[in-house]
């Protein structure tokens, strides 16, 4: 049991410190712990995934609604999310049964996670680490917006974002691919900062 609520604890404390360091208007842990509904949701989205898991899932899409009224967030307890999940402000999120979110993502109001069919099947979007999805961004069906990659405000997207690049429009077109601006090699030096930023943040 101390284990789980150490586990726990971890957790909230890594939310809260993303939060801080991705909203430049936050401006202290205990008003993002307390007034941030795009983490409540997620916390909220956590208790509820795990009921779902544990095959009580009456409670499961019961806790997800009451979520959905407090928040303005809606996460479908089937859905799978990693850790550190940012939802900066949060109100109209809809995140689907079968989408699957990675690690250190950034998702703005608006953003829909939304299926393209009927079936009982994987129809959802899966969202790679460190990609950000900006204010009302439609992403549908079983597609894959790769690792580090963005999606811009108000774009609707159909198809794969490769890694690293940028999507935007309507229909949403890669417009910005990694490779544009050379290779890893003449990045800048990022290691100076690694010291002073916890090691999420670097890593993206």
């Amino acid at each position: 049991m101390f284990d789980r609520l150490d586990d726990i604890r971890k957790h909230v404390t890594e939310d809260v410190r993303t939060a801080l360091a991705k909203d430049p208007a936050a401006k202290s842990a205990l008003e993002v712990a307390l007034l941030y509904p795009g983490l409540h949701a997620v916390w909220l989205y956590r208790i509820a995934h795990h009921l779902w898991t544990g095959d009580h899932r009456l409670a499961a899409r019961a806790l997800s609604e009451v979520a959905r009224f407090l928040t303005g967030v809606e996460i479908h307890p089937a859905a799978t999310i990693g850790r550190r999940l940012f939802i900066d402000h949060g109100h109209g999120v809809v995140i689907g049964e079968t989408a699957e979110i990675g690690d250190d993502v950034l998702v703005y109001h608006g953003v829909t996670l939304g299926g393209d069919s009927m079936r009982r099947a994987k129809r959802h979007p899966t969202v790679e680490d460190c990609a950000t999805l900006g204010a009302k961004a439609t992403l549908l069906g079983a597609i894959t917006v790769g690792e580090g990659a963005t999606v811009g405000a108000g774009s609707v997207l159909t198809e794969d974002v490769p890694a690293g690049a940028t999507a935007k429009g309507v229909p949403a077109e890669i417009t910005e691919r990694a490779d544009e601006h050379g290779d890893a090699s003449d990045a800048p030096d990022a290691t100076a900062d690694a010291e002073s930023e916890p090691h999420w943040l670097a890593d993206c």
